[in-house]
């Protein structure tokens, strides 16, 4: 199964971004995107930025993934 997260761009170095999820910070790829800019939300996959979405449907996305996480670790206990 593939998981593509959403990330925030926080900083770019020719074609690569530093890239936020939740507070960890990653590289990714910007090399599949057109004029990508820092505060671009993205969709990150095998570490490329495949798509840039907009900041509600990141936060969205972002909320689902918590709680899927949430439910599976208290499904465990």
């Amino acid at each position: 199964m593939c998981l593509a997260i959403p990330s925030k761009i926080i900083k770019i170095d020719q074609n690569v971004a530093t890239i936020d999820v939740d507070g960890v910070k990653r590289e990714a790829s910007l090399l599949l995107l057109e004029n990508p800019k820092v505060g671009d939300y993205v969709i990150v996959h095998a570490g490329f930025a495949i798509d840039k979405i907009d900041e509600k449907s990141a936060m969205e996305s972002l909320k689902a993934l918590r709680e899927i996480v949430s439910l599976s670790s208290n499904n465990k206990s």
